[in-house]
């Protein structure tokens, strides 16, 4: 089950995305279509069928997209957050080898744009929840369980 907690910022770039697809790429690509149609033989015609496809793609998301905003849940900063990993937090860790990884906790919708973000409801971020510097956090994973030590931890906005 999907969290439906999102981050400002990931709230507002969902509304964009739609309102991009709705008031830009749609308009856009239905014109394509309407051009295509005009020429006749449908079955043959590649700009009709691809765009027809890429349509089709783009009313899914749509959709998806309404349903999703409606749900999610944006969670704000508080101060009292400070010092502790909670939803929002940049956190960097490191392991018994020396890896170091930074990373910032999530809604799962956030995650798919960028790589320095994960999901507040993988192993990691649910290990590191509530925890402060200095603190370890033991990771179970299918690999096994793993070690990660807390370096830092920030909100910025």
């Amino acid at each position: 089950m999907k969290t439906l907690l999102i981050t400002k910022q990931g709230y507002e770039a969902l509304k964009e995305e739609l309102n991009t697809l709705w008031r830009v790429e749609r308009p856009d690509i239905t014109k394509r279509v309407s051009w295509a149609a005009s020429l006749g033989d449908r079955s043959e015609n590649a700009d009709y069928q691809y765009n027809k496809k890429r349509l089709r793609e783009i009313d899914r998301r749509v959709r998806y997209l309404r349903k999703r905003i409606e749900t999610l849940k944006v969670v704000e900063y508080s101060p009292e957050q400070e010092g502790k990993v909670f939803f929002g937090a940049w956190v960097e860790v490191e392991d018994d080898e020396g890896a170091v990884l930074r990373f910032r906790i999530v809604g799962y919708d956030e995650i798919f744009s960028r790589k320095d973000y994960i999901s507040v409801d993988s192993p990691m971020a649910r290990a590191l929840l509530n925890k402060a510097v200095g603190d370890e956090a033991e990771v179970v994973t299918d690999a096994g369980v793993k070690i990660w030590s807390i370096n830092l931890i920030e909100y910025k906005q």
